[in-house]
């Protein structure tokens, strides 16, 4: 028998609908992605922490789930909205439903609403506060608590992501193929108890040392380093410029992560203290907090972006990329300092999607490159670091 879940949104809207993932109740930044496949990477995507997930695309879960297309060790975010959850899965690696999953890992999740006119409204007013309950299904006690949910503005989730301890990525993206029937049904495979990853790979020898300091990283960013003959070893984002430089790499990373970069007044500082001693890359969160670093500012967008088609143009070679994209915040291009440049811009809503110092090897953007299930316009960004750490081009 279905179980019946509500909706509710800070404004006072309130959908009815059904659960599909665990019972309970969850608050959150209600946010949409309009990706048409990528289901489970964007359920394990760390950057949604805090947020409830809204699927665009109409019927969700129809190739299941399975232990390999994950970001991260589990799902990260609040709560799941679609409009029709699949109850059959047409593919071969499918090793669950979706459901089965949600409820696997306690995510609260919400079907049978009208998803056109949820997202209409958040694109109208912007992003709200919302809660989705199986167990309250009083609408004004709903709207209360959607009303007095903390949001995103000012907390530091990065913490609530982080990695444990440092350890070293040995797997490359080439050996990540969907037919080769490895991994579990479990966690799925990644870093294991013993700070090294599972799998057959071993690190490269000879190539460039990459630090990656994980913010709440997705794991397809340092599968591209390694396929690219990089040694990565990865740090929690808390660590200071000199553990970063005690490693002494070639190279540093900044990842994506979840909220607010502003507050991370650790991350601002560590990323100062590295700035000129090592060539840097970042995305996403680790483009903002470049940013940051070198005196410019953020602002929260309208209702972000969030889906795999989004065109954004390279200023440098004038080409359009087809990027995928997750983020509620940006740089303000009315306070970058006179020694960044911009580098790529939007074509939907003109805010900076690229970014490189004028005067260091150090250069960010704010899409990415890595995505899966996503368009490989921009892998070229990898190479791109790789040569700033060979000292082959100036950026």
């Amino acid at each position: 028998m279905s179980q019946p879940a509500k909706l509710a949104l800070e404004d006072g809207t309130v959908f009815t609908g059904t659960s599909i993932g665990a019972e309970g109740e969850v608050d959150g930044e209600v946010c949409f992605n309009t990706s048409m496949t990528g289901y489970q990477e964007i359920l394990t995507d760390p950057s949604y922490r805090g947020q409830i997930v809204t699927m665009t695309y109409p019927q969700i879960g129809n190739y299941g789930v399975n232990a390999e297309d994950v970001e991260s060790r589990r799902p990260h975010l609040a709560g799941f909205i679609v409009r029709e959850h699949s109850r059959t899965q047409s593919n071969f690696r499918s090793e669950r439903s979706l459901s089965e999953y949600l409820r696997q890992w306690g995510i609260v999740a919400i079907e049978s609403i009208d998803t056109r006119a949820l997202v209409r409204r958040l694109r109208s007013r912007g992003a709200l506060k919302g809660v989705i309950s199986t167990i309250d299904l009083d609408d004004a006690s709903l709207v209360a608590k959607a009303k007095a949910s903390p949001g995103l503005v000012g907390r530091d989730l990065v913490r609530e992501v982080l990695p444990d301890q440092p350890f070293e990525w040995h797997e490359p993206l080439s050996s990540w193929t969907h037919l080769n029937g490895r991994g579990s049904k479990g966690e799925g495979r990644g870093p294991n108890p013993a700070g090294s990853v599972n799998g057959d790979a071993t690190a490269p020898a000879g190539g460039p040392h990459v630090v990656a300091l994980d913010f709440g990283m997705k794991w397809n960013i340092p599968r591209h380093l390694v396929d690219l003959g990089c040694r990565v070893t990865i740090l929690p984002g808390t660590a200071t410029a000199a553990e970063v430089l005690g490693h002494n790499p070639d190279g540093v990373f900044l990842s994506n992560g979840p909220g607010d970069p502003e507050p991370l007044e650790y991350a601002i500082n560590t990323i100062r203290g590295v700035l000129g001693q090592r060539p840097v890359f970042g995305i996403c969160l680790g483009h903002q907090l470049l940013g940051l670093a070198c005196g410019a500012q953020t602002f929260k967008l309208k209702f972000g972006h969030r889906g795999a088609n989004h065109p954004v143009q390279n200023l440098d070679t004038g080409l359009v990329e087809i990027t995928s994209q997750n983020h509620g915040f940006a740089v303000a291009e009315d306070s970058l300092p006179p020694l960044l440049r911009v580098t790529h811009r939007s074509l939907n809503d003109g805010t900076i999607e690229g970014l490189a110092h004028r005067e260091l090897a150090a250069f960010s953007v704010q899409y990415h490159p890595e995505a899966s299930a996503g368009p490989h316009d921009s892998h070229y960004l990898f190479q791109q670091f790789l040569d700033s750490m060979r000292a082959e081009v100036v950026l």
